[in-house]
């Protein structure tokens, strides 16, 4: 027979018509692509199926040839009414049925009350929404719910990929809360900032005539042993002696994508003194091929104490030196 459309509707060969609504409603909501945008192509399948055996069975002359001749032959064959000899002809005038496969979101609208009308007595509760306008007129939609997204300063310079196992209460084929877990992954983009939120729509518990919430992770920052965020900068703070501050100092950075960095002072550094790095900071998210800088701020350490022969010495080398 092919596809059974009574086992894609869960339910038997006597079901009736609002037997068959109740079952298409349930599944047409837990299977609509706006409702699964992780599977969506998975769903896609699943909701056309559900909505093709939905219009097959709902009516009544489809149904009837789908019950003598299986699927193959209500969509290859013609078949007229009955013939003189009380049997089905494939030629009898006038009376020709041609299967004609009715467009899902045509059926969904149509039985949840879309642009066409309301269905069933439940005016204006349309199931879902798409293309970013609302839908489920009449229903009330739970609050979102929020959940931190701890990354390391190394994700967001970089990059990542994050799976995050979910948890959440749906209803079974059968209308019963169960509890299904499932992965969600996120791609974390290069220069996001704290604070950045990454929506799952209507990822929450399902319970009966309340949409799902929404399940918001928002991206929070891991602090870090070397670097300091600041916007797009980046900063590191190095301390250096009073003699480095006056005569010089090389010393190497490790970026956050694993790169070395030789940074020569060659000027006297000052208290307070910073050197800027164009282009080595926080890529910026909107601009991919750009990033800001890296600030490196001094901290030059002077001696608690100095003997007399040490301040002498200073005294003759540095008491010719204009300030």
């Amino acid at each position: 027979m092919g596809v059974d459309y009574y086992n894609l509707l869960k339910v038997n060969r006597k079901a009736t018509d609002d037997d068959l609504k109740r079952s298409y409603k349930r599944l047409a909501m837990k299977w609509h692509p706006d409702k699964n945008p992780v599977n969506k192509k998975e769903a896609e399948a699943k909701f056309k199926q559900i909505s093709e055996a939905y219009d097959v069975l709902s009516d009544p002359q489809k149904r009837q040839i789908y019950d003598l001749y299986g699927e193959e032959g209500l969509k290859s064959f013609e078949f007229g009414g009955p013939g003189d000899d009380g049997k089905t002809s494939t030629t009898t005038p006038n009376t020709t049925f041609r299967f004609n496969a009715r467009d899902a979101d045509d059926i969904f609208n149509e039985i949840f009350g879309g642009s066409g009308g309301a269905a069933g007595g439940e005016s204006g509760k349309s199931g879902f929404y798409r293309n970013g306008e609302t839908g489920n007129q009449g229903y009330k939609k739970a609050a979102a719910v929020e959940s931190k997204l701890i990354c390391s300063l190394e994700e967001l310079y970089k990059g990542a990929r994050r799976k995050m196992r979910i948890s959440r209460s749906v209803p079974d084929d059968f209308g019963k809360a169960k509890t299904v877990e499932e992965i969600l992954k996120i791609d974390i983009k290069p220069g996001w900032k704290k604070g950045t939120k990454i929506t799952f729509p209507e990822k929450g518990n399902q319970e009966p005539g309340v949409i799902p919430a929404d399940l918001i992770f928002v991206v929070d920052e891991k602090p870090h042993a070397v670097f300091k965020r600041d916007g797009n900068d980046l900063v590191v703070n190095k301390k250096i002696s009073l003699l480095e501050a006056l005569t010089g100092k090389t010393f190497d950075l490790t970026t956050l994508d694993g790169r070395y960095l030789t940074i020569p002072v060659t000027d006297i550094i000052k208290p307070g003194t910073e050197i800027v790095i164009p282009n080595e900071g926080m890529p910026i998210s909107k601009e991919p091929h750009k990033k800001g800088n890296l600030r490196i701020k001094f901290d030059v350490g002077f001696p608690s104490r100095l003997t007399a022969e040490q301040k002498s010495d200073l005294k003759r080398v540095l008491g010719s030196i204009d300030t």
